[in-house]
C-alpha cells in the first residue's frame, strides 16, 4: 500500500503542473485563467498565445500522463492497474492543481497522453474520430468529449476488461464534469468555435 501512496502521490503532483499556466506567466506575465475560457490548459493557451505555445504546451500535458503511467509501471514492476491509477491520479492533479489551489485545467492532454499508454489502439481509433468532429465542427470541446467517450466504448469493443474500462471511465467522468459549461453551450449554440492566424476570431 505504501508504494501504491507513493507512486499516486507524485503522479497527482506531476499533474498539478500548469504548463499553460507557466507558459503565459513567462510569456505575458499573466495569469491564463484570467484571459480568454478561464481554463488552464491548451486550448486557451491558442486563444492567448498562439499556435506555437499551445501546441507546446498540448504536448508536455500530454507527457505528463505518459510520465505517470511510467512511474506506476516502474513503482509496481509492471502492474496495469497501479498504471492505469497513477494516470487518474495525473489527470486529477491538472485539473484540480494543489499548486494553483485547485483551479485547473479539463484534462484532456493529459488524459491522451494516460490513454495512449494503456490502450493504444482504442485511443487512437477514438483520437481519428475526435480530430475529424474538430475539423468539421470547429469545437474542441466537442471533440475532447467524443475522444473521451469513445475509449470506452472501443475498448469494450476490443474486449478489454470489465476493471480496464471502468478506469477507463472515470477518467471519462471527469472529462464530461469538466466540460459541463461546454455542454451546456453547445445545447444552447453559444460554445466558441476555435480560430487560428489569420481567421476572424
Amino acid at each position: 500500500m505504501f508504494i501504491w501512496g507513493i507512486s499516486i502521490l507524485i503522479s497527482y503532483l506531476l499533474g498539478s503542473i500548469s504548463f499553460s499556466y507557466l507558459f503565459t506567466r513567462w510569456l505575458k506575465g499573466v495569469d491564463i485563467r484570467n484571459y480568454g475560457s478561464g481554463n488552464a490548459g491548451a486550448t486557451n493557451t491558442l486563444r492567448v498565445l498562439g499556435t506555437g505555445p499551445a501546441a507546446i504546451v498540448f504536448v508536455l500535458d500530454a507527457l505528463k500522463g505518459v510520465a505517470s503511467v511510467g512511474i506506476g509501471n516502474w513503482m509496481s514492476h509492471g502492474d496495469h492497474i497501479m498504471m492505469v491509477v497513477c494516470g487518474i491520479a495525473a489527470v486529477v492533479g491538472h485539473n484540480w492543481p494543489v499548486f494553483l489551489r485547485f483551479r485547473g485545467g479539463k484534462g484532456i492532454a493529459t488524459t491522451v497522453g494516460v490513454a495512449a499508454s494503456c490502450f493504444f489502439g482504442a485511443t487512437l481509433i477514438s483520437g481519428i474520430l475526435a480530430i475529424l468532429f474538430i475539423a468539421v465542427t470547429r469545437y474542441v470541446s466537442l471533440g475532447s468529449l467524443v475522444l473521451t467517450i469513445f475509449i470506452p466504448i472501443v475498448m469494450w469493443i476490443m474486449n478489454y476488461s470489465g476493471l480496464m474500462i471502468g478506469l477507463m471511465l472515470i477518467i471519462t467522468a471527469m472529462a464530461i464534469l469538466r466540460h459541463k459549461q461546454n455542454i451546456s453551450n453547445l445545447i444552447h449554440g453559444t460554445e466558441r468555435k476555435i480560430h487560428f492566424k489569420g481567421e476572424d476570431a
